[in-house]
């Protein structure tokens, strides 16, 4: 099979010296205080004076700070961890204009995720070290596995989880060998009793990562709230929270990278519904179990390993009833509450619901596919 070159990430803990944390600290303050100070101008030139502000311009503004006497502390670190900052909010304004996601949000010291990203002139890879910019000593990296062979580094990203942790993304050109074509397809019902349901009448067990660990949080949380706000022992039990929360994360993200390797590699069409995470755990009731199962992270995974491996992934319209249409007759019922699991059609065919709507999901899908149209039958 033919080769594909793409971009992967492989991602690696690390361990700074005492001096390079610091180093680190400095620089995610700096490229946070950057975004949200770049986001407040963008803001105000729209608010007050209609005009709307560009990355350009917003890098000739983070030259003028950096010769500002009273930030001049910007110029300390790499200038390549800055300046991406200022690409990051540009790219999340392009997405809210696209109406992809809500307005860019301010970055909250120990509430957002403290990373750092360098290009090929800001480090140096030579003999499997990693050094960057202002820098004296490499990264002592932990390499779980290699990179591939005669790989050159374009891009590095270090970060800080809430746990303490480093770790550093190394994003270099890899060849992947597609996998040979097959005739089979699936379509995919998620839900929460099963994660998802198949179109072949299979279903995925939902692990629930989070409630095997929940008692365990609530008591880790009942214990941070006891503590005085600014206190050590208060970092301490904020730690032991992310600790937990840390665990889960890990937990579902091996969980879904196994079930989606698994999916692409057994199936040429994989059909999903466009699924609106972010309205749907509006719902109170729903919410923690939506959350829990990583939907959007699990949809992610899926297309980029189809895209590597010569495989489609295909979005149906998150309206068409498909719990609600007889797969066999194609007969619409005119309601379906939550709590019926199996219904029988006047056709008399006895459906569960779940296989139901991913058999339906499948046909739409592959009308979407052969067609290259959208399919959305009038609402019931």
């Amino acid at each position: 099979m033919a080769g594909k070159v793409v971009k992967r990430a492989f991602k690696y803990r690390f361990y700074p010296t005492a001096v390079q944390a610091e180093q680190l600290a400095r620089t995610f303050g700096c490229t946070r205080y950057v975004y949200n100070r770049a986001l407040a101008e963008r803001t105000r030139a729209w608010s007050q004076e209609q005009r709307q502000v560009t990355y350009a311009d917003t890098s000739k503004m983070l030259t003028g700070w950096k010769r500002d006497a009273e930030t001049a502390w910007l110029a300390e670190p790499s200038k390549g961890p800055l300046q991406e900052s200022l690409r990051q909010l540009q790219g999340a304004f392009e997405k809210f204009w696209r109406k992809q996601t809500r307005y860019p949000q301010f970055k909250k010291k120990g509430q957002s995720k403290d990373s750092a990203t360098y290009y090929s002139n800001c480090f140096t890879y030579r003999g499997g070290q990693v050094r960057l910019a202002k820098q004296a000593e490499p990264l002592d990296i932990r390499w779980s596995r290699p990179l591939p062979e005669g790989a050159v580094p374009s891009q590095v990203t270090v970060s800080r989880n809430a746990r303490g942790q480093y770790h550093i993304s190394i994003l270099v050109e890899d060849t992947i060998t597609e996998l040979e074509s097959t005739d089979r397809v699936v379509g995919l019902d998620a839900g929460i009793t099963s994660l998802y349901t198949l179109s072949t009448g299979e279903k995925i067990t939902n692990p629930r990562h989070e409630r095997a660990d929940r008692a365990r949080l609530a008591k880790a949380q009942r214990a941070l709230a006891k503590k005085q706000k600014g206190s050590r022992n208060r970092a301490k039990a904020r730690l032991k929270v992310a600790k937990i929360h840390g665990r889960i994360a890990d937990r579902r993200r091996d969980y879904l990278h196994t079930l989606s390797t698994r999916l692409v590699r057994e199936n040429q069409v994989i059909v999903i519904e466009d699924l609106s995470v972010r309205n749907m755990v509006k719902n109170r009731s729903l919410s923690r179990a939506i959350s829990d199962a990583g939907w959007s992270e699990f949809r992610s995974m899926l297309e980029y390993k189809a895209d590597w491996y010569g495989r489609r992934v295909v979005a149906v319209d998150r309206f068409y009833p498909s719990s609600k249409t007889c797969s066999v007759c194609g007969v619409i019922v005119s309601a379906m509450p939550l709590n019926v699991r199996e219904w029988t059609c006047r056709c008399g065919v006895v459906h569960d619901r779940d296989v139901n709507a991913a058999r339906n999901i499948l046909a739409v899908g592959l009308t979407v596919a052969a067609c290259g149209d959208g399919v959305r039958p009038p609402r019931t």
